[in-house]
């Protein structure tokens, strides 16, 4: 299923394996492999590929949390009052909480992957909103 459709759940036992699960490319311009879900979240994986930048977006109704697996790269933050540039590398955390605008970039040498809880699950393309970048996009995110 697409992260822009809406990601359907059942209450049962879920088990995938990632490399079973289809791509698809996220608003974003990530490219997201949908996990599993219960009716509280929804669990995706996230790869940016090397020297790729990710579109400027915010969320409207959902809050996530991502945890960084593998490569290294930075994370744009910018809620209110509050703005911020994180580097990111294999072991980091952080959440991306609703009406922030965030943007992500792949600076190292390897993909960048992330694991990201999203809560409520995932509502479709709608959810999330484009806006201004913080890194200009020197091309479309190749996915």
């Amino acid at each position: 299923m697409a992260r822009g459709a809406t990601f359907r759940y059942k209450l049962l036992m879920q088990t995938v394996r990632l490399e079973d699960c289809r791509a698809v490319v996220a608003p974003d311009g990530s490219q997201i492999r949908e996990l599993v879900a219960v009716a509280q979240g929804s669990m995706v994986h996230c790869m940016l590929p090397q020297d790729a930048i990710s579109m400027a977006v915010v969320h409207a109704t959902v809050d996530e949390a991502w945890y960084c697996l593998a490569g290294m790269g930075q994370v744009w933050r910018r809620c209110e009052e509050t703005e911020s540039v994180l580097d990111v590398k294999a072991g980091t955390a952080l959440t991306i909480e609703r009406g922030t605008h965030f943007q992500f970039r792949n600076t190292g040498d390897e993909d960048l992957r992330f694991v990201i809880v999203t809560m409520p699950p995932w509502p479709g393309a709608e959810e999330a909103r484009r806006v201004e970048d913080y890194w200009a996009i020197p091309r479309p995110p190749v996915v």
